[in-house]
């Protein structure tokens, strides 16, 4: 899986793409922890390239959300595609999420 973080606005924007699975959540765990260590709590997770999203990947973005939550942090989706997308609806996560069809109509929110 590659990922790849640039901060746009007042988000931290982390592209996936790839399998986020229980091999690959470990390392997007310790981005996501590294950003928040250095204040950062607007994320907007772009998942147009990601292939495969197990439920370990799905654990890390909840995770994500309760550590934000007390800060009125944010997280918000955009690409959602295929069976990433069932995979979201199938679990029920997705009314824990903001969901964009792009990254730029998401940065409008931040």
């Amino acid at each position: 899986m590659e990922i790849q973080a640039t901060k746009e606005r007042n988000a931290i924007v982390i592209s996936l793409k790839g399998s986020l699975n229980a091999v690959t959540s470990p390392e997007f765990a310790a981005s996501l922890s590294d950003w928040i260590s250095k204040g950062e709590n607007n994320f907007l997770v772009n998942v147009a390239l990601l292939d495969y999203i197990s439920s370990a990947g799905l654990g890390c973005l909840l995770t994500l959300y309760k550590k934000l939550k007390p800060t009125q942090g944010k997280v918000y989706l955009a690409g959602l595609h295929g069976t990433v997308e069932q995979v979201f609806k199938i679990s029920g996560v997705l009314s824990f999420f903001k969901v964009f069809d792009s990254t730029e109509a998401a940065l409008e929110e931040f």
